[in-house]
């Protein structure tokens, strides 16, 4: 078997910067395609809730040809929720392509996956995205960039970075740009000059590490990872080295994949340098190293990070459960989370006391709805609670996360942000000023910036932008308040009719229509006072009286704001819950009748006066 020199890079930046875009152009300028072939945009991107946020949530995997040098391109996410995917990719590559906005800048997300970049020893190729936007500022982003690698202790090695211009939608970088090439051919000839291939170790013992886990159903669990040293093949017995500390185990591989293109094909043999797929053994790791049989030379181990917030995941207990979806019951949630763990390294998955309910921790809010969202697209009923933070005792102190929050709010909303930040605990840490546009940075905790998105979207007419990265764990802020406006509350169970809907309107603002089914408990809308209130949406007017048409015909519903699931999450309160079907996500309160509700209050203030004695 012929050496084939191998390089893999990654590709990473924040939010939105072009990263899956810039993939495609490396894609269709190697030919991947065929002439006839339709190929859609952020080809990367093939999950459906990717494509629909327009983000990448799973770093995934691909190949490309020039000259003599296969290169294995990894796209990795840009959302600070999905970090335990970006650490363990890292590790995997030769060199990164660190893509920055021509405009924005270096964002908090850049900052985080570079410095893992830098932590590993990779020095970056810095390419600077859509420079055909008319506010673009490369010279000063290119400072920023410089300014941004001091500060997290880059090597004089690494500082020295070469600087490329494109535009990864029109599949052009360049040198400079006022060049004239139409290509990549800049980005390819730098990787292949700036990254040294992979040295031949084909010779040497094997040492492969696992670094992502997939699932097939007709294989079973799939490990994916980089083979460091020596040469792996198909059907064959080796140690594996366990992450976890235990005994090294023998494991038997079945079959091994390399990527070509974008698929995985089987293979006989793999070299060292490549990233591949393994599958046969079952209880494969992250972390977990192969190794010849007789051998143990594991790798060190991956250290993962920790999840910083936590719901509970419930059986449906509303009047409309099981209606709509096929599996409800705990047997069928906890399956569920068991096989997302099997792949989702960031989630863990605890039991309760109660047999109805997990708790279930992840990296942030959006790592939990896209789980969410998820198995309600799959046919699973489940209600949730609100999010909590997970708190850590730190020399003996209650510590909380707290996380870095940029934001760029037009200037006439910045008073606005500020003043609602400040009450969410935050610290500010700077403000400037970027054209007509605020930017202002702010340290706050996590448990303030739940249900802080939706506000912020209001608040800046839809103007805002805000990204946040985890940045430490510091002494507990005190209390923060939730929402202050009450909710309404339905108390009766049946259809809503125009009529109630119509004088209910008034109180606040609705989440229903006219023929909405609802039940008892179940929020109906926001109340325009800072109390709950309790209505009833299925009354109709009485027929007995004459009256004229014109007042039948001037009965008009203000439209209702129907809630996205993040929406619905982000307004509960503790009291409350979201209920989520694959075709309906509702808010109740955790107790349906007004005399259980009262009750539970009493309880708790009886717990509370106990508590204070």
């Amino acid at each position: 078997m012929d050496y084939q020199k191998v390089i893999n890079i990654a590709v990473i930046a924040h939010v939105d910067a072009g990263k899956s875009t810039l993939v495609d152009a490396f894609l269709k300028q190697s030919h991947v395609f065929k002439d006839n072939e339709k190929v859609v945009d952020c080809i990367m991107d093939s999950n459906d809730l990717e494509r629909e946020r327009g983000i990448t949530i799973y770093s995934k995997n691909c190949s490309v040809q020039y000259k003599d040098y296969k290169i294995n391109i990894v796209d990795t996410p840009g959302h600070a929720d999905f970090s335990s995917e970006v650490e363990r990719i890292i590790k995997t590559v030769d060199t990164v392509i660190l893509l920055v906005d021509s405009a924005e800048g270096p964002m908090p997300q850049t900052r985080f996956v570079l410095q893992k970049s830098l932590e590993n020893g990779l020095r970056p190729i810095l390419l600077i995205n859509k420079m055909d936007k008319q506010d673009a500022r490369a010279t000063e982003v290119i400072d920023e960039c410089y300014d941004l690698m001091l500060e997290l202790d880059a090597t004089d090695d690494q500082l020295d970075f070469p600087i490329l211009y494109g535009c990864a939608r029109e599949g052009i970088v360049r040198y400079d740009w006022e060049d004239t090439n139409t290509d990549i051919v800049p980005l390819f000839e730098t990787i292949t000059h700036h990254a040294q291939a992979y040295p031949d170790l084909t010779s040497e013992s094997l040492q492969m590490q696992i670094t992502a886990l997939a699932y097939d159903d007709y294989i079973g669990r799939l490990g994916i990872g980089r083979i460091y040293k020596g040469t792996l093949k198909a059907a064959t017995t080796y140690t594996v080295c366990n992450a976890n500390g235990d005994a090294p185990h023998q494991g038997r591989t079945n079959q091994i994949f390399v990527y070509k293109g974008l698929s995985r094909v089987s293979v006989d043999e793999i070299q060292s340098g490549e990233i591949c797929m393994i599958s046969g053994i079952s209880d494969i790791n992250i972390g977990d190293t192969l190794c010849p049989v007789g051998e143990a030379d594991p790798l060190p181990a991956i250290k993962i990070e920790e999840p910083t917030l936590s719901m509970n995941f419930m059986v449906n207990d509303s009047p409309f459960a099981g209606q709509v979806g096929k599996f409800v019951t705990s047997r069928n949630i906890r399956e569920r989370l068991d096989r997302e763990l099997q792949v989702n390294v960031g989630l863990k998955v605890e039991d309760t006391d109660s047999t109805d309910t997990f708790k279930v921790s992840g990296r942030g809010e959006l790592h939990l709805t896209v789980l969410l969202e998820q198995m309600r697209r799959e046919g699973y009923e489940i209600a949730v609670s609100r999010p909590e933070v997970i708190l850590k005792k730190i020399d003996g102190v209650t510590c909380e996360p707290v996380e870095e929050v940029v934001i760029d709010a037009p200037n006439e909303y910045s008073g606005a942000v500020i003043s609602a930040l400040n009450v969410r605990k935050g610290l500010l840490n700077n403000m400037e000023d970027v054209g007509t546009y605020t930017r202002i940075t702010y340290m706050v905790p996590t448990r303030g910036l739940i249900g802080f998105r939706s506000d912020f979207i209001n608040m800046t007419h839809g103007e805002g932008t805000m990204v946040q990265r985890l940045a430490d764990y510091e002494p507990w802020k005190g209390e923060i308040p939730q929402r202050e406006n009450g909710a309404l509350i339905s108390t009766e169970t049946g259809g809503a009719m125009t009529y109630a809907l119509w004088n209910i309107q008034n109180r606040g603002q609705l989440f229903i229509g006219a023929q909405t089914p609802v039940y008892e408990g179940m929020i109906i809308g926001v109340s325009a006072k800072n109390m709950d209130m309790t209505v009833n949406p299925i009354k109709n007017k009485k027929m007995t009286a004459v009256r004229s048409t014109g007042n039948d015909e001037a009965m008009k519903l203000v439209p209702p704001k129907v809630l996205t699931l993040e929406q619905a999450i982000e307004f509960i309160n503790d009291d409350e819950l979201v209920e989520i079907t694959p075709t309906d996500i509702r808010v109740r309160k955790k107790y349906l009748t007004a005399i259980d509700r009262r009750r539970h209050a009493r309880e708790l203030g009886k717990i509370e006066n106990e508590s204070d004695e």
